[in-house]
């Protein structure tokens, strides 16, 4: 880890305004599909998270992390395979929440957000763009 402090939490706080963009999406795409459409809240939630970690991995990728890695196809699969692990748990937050302690699902999902945030940054830093 070369990083230092004052570097580590400026990646953390762009990360944070990738994220919440990406936030924005994902609550966007998730009610539509949800409310509009009528489809099941896990489908739903799904589609929300899968688009939004798209968008954020491009953004993380040129402007918090200011990769050049050549093998953006490996890395975007590492990102891909962090955010899958982060939506499973996103998924399990949400049913927990709503189906066993029956908080409302936007509220639950706002948690599972925020809880699978810092899974997304820690194993971003460490994994996906390492250098």
């Amino acid at each position: 880890m070369t990083d230092s402090i004052q570097s580590l939490f400026f990646k953390f706080l762009k990360f944070g305004v990738v994220g919440f963009s990406g936030l924005v999406l994902d609550f966007g795409i998730t009610y539509v599909a949800k409310e509009r459409l009528q489809w099941n809240k896990y489908v739903a939630n799904s589609l929300g998270f899968l688009v939004a970690s798209v968008s954020n991995y491009y953004l993380n990728r040129i402007w918090t992390f200011h990769s050049a890695d050549p093998e953006i196809g490996w890395q975007f699969s590492k990102f891909l395979f962090v955010a899958v692990i982060g939506l499973l748990l996103n998924n399990f937050i949400v049913y927990l929440l709503t189906d066993r302690a029956r908080l409302n699902f936007y509220i639950a999902k706002f948690g599972a957000i925020v809880v699978v945030f810092f899974w997304n940054f820690s194993i971003n830093y460490l994994y996906t763009f390492s250098r």
